[in-house]
């Protein structure tokens, strides 16, 4: 089988690989469809993400979807032929997060395209069946492919508690700020995004972001006083990982209210102190990967609730993953995806 591996920093080629086989439990999936996300960029760029150095060759990616061609013994759920998702995520099932419902936490997890686990930028990937989903008609691979940036954004807005009637700032416009805008609107709040590229802007303003600032000409804190409250607002999403957005939050969000991390920074100190924290009484929390949230993200793209396919702004075949990478690193790109194989899109 046909696998890009990144054998250097900047390095991706494409070489051939023994093609696995479903062991007990597991399915074969035909990798159609791979989203390029923020981290796999890091991997390209620095060699290593979040403190994960990578041992080259790697293979990168874990946004996929793909078609079932084989099963494997005790696999009931799953036929060949059948449309499907692939969570990223295998825990351990045994330690104290695995066992109260926080897998995302395990500390045991083998994530896809995480070192030393390889990812999905290969032609076939042998994968538990229980982290294997269908896809309805209606919702493509490439769209299936998406459940995982969207299932990191229905993550978020849960540890945002975003309810009905919330004034929500999100801080960047790249995949997981549209995403965590869609969210947050779906569940009824009032957006604000910011971020510095105006082409990302327009594309949050087209998907039904009320309010859009750009911080090189305006200021998002008296855009928010002016426009939403003069306290400022109940939550914060930063998504970006950019110090500057990171500083902007507790100065955006009015006291007891909210600020959630969710995008990654290369290195950065939480933006207050002990004494601004207790006088204000705002919460700073962590949103980390996601928990069980792959069949509503599913069943959401179904509905047309989420519409994950528009921000996609290229695709490029599994010949062409360097230069996909390259141009997913152009600030007015916001989702990149590979196109492994040409399998069936059929909506």
């Amino acid at each position: 089988m046909r696998t890009c591996v990144l054998s250097d920093v900047g390095e991706l080629s494409v070489i051939e690989r023994d093609r696995p086989d479903p062991g007990p439990g597991e399915v074969l999936v035909r990798i159609d469809r791979v989203g390029i996300c923020g981290s796999d960029l890091h991997y390209y760029q620095n060699g290593e993400n979040s403190g994960n150095v990578v041992q080259f060759p790697h293979v990168l990616g874990h946004e996929s979807a793909g078609t079932v061609v084989e099963v494997g013994r005790d696999v009931t759920a799953l036929s060949e032929s059948d449309r499907v998702a692939i969570e990223p995520g295998i825990s351990c099932g045994e330690c104290s997060y695995c066992e109260g419902d926080e897998y995302h936490l395990c500390k045991r997890m083998e994530y896809m395209s995480s070192p030393p686990v390889d990812g999905a930028l290969t032609e076939y990937v042998a994968w538990p069946a229980e982290l294997v989903y269908p896809l309805p008609e209606g919702v493509s691979l490439r769209e299936g492919a998406l459940a995982e940036p969207l299932s990191v954004a229905m993550h978020a807005c849960e540890r945002g508690e975003i309810t009905e009637g919330d004034t929500v700032l999100v801080t960047g416009g790249g995949p997981i700020g549209q995403l965590v805008s869609e969210v947050a609107m779906a569940q009824g709040a009032e957006v604000v995004l910011t971020d510095v590229v105006p082409e990302k802007l327009e594309l949050a303003e087209r998907r039904g972001v009320a309010h859009t600032v750009d911080v090189t000409s305006d200021d998002p804190v008296s855009v928010i006083h002016d426009r939403i409250d003069p306290d400022g607002v109940d939550i914060v999403m930063e998504s970006s990982g950019a110090d500057s957005a990171i500083e902007l939050t507790t100065e955006a969000v009015k006291r007891g209210g909210t600020v959630v991390f969710v995008g990654i920074p290369m290195d950065a100190a939480l933006p207050t102190d002990v004494v601004g924290l207790i006088g204000e009484e705002y919460d700073l929390k962590g949103s980390f990967r996601f928990c069980g949230t792959y069949p509503e993200a599913i069943e959401g793209i179904r509905t047309g609730r989420f519409d994950v396919d528009s921000i996609v702004s290229f695709e490029q075949s599994l010949t062409e993953t360097q230069a996909a990478f390259d141009r997913a690193m152009e600030p007015e790109n916001v989702k990149g995806v590979v196109r492994v194989s040409n399998g069936s899109q059929e909506r």
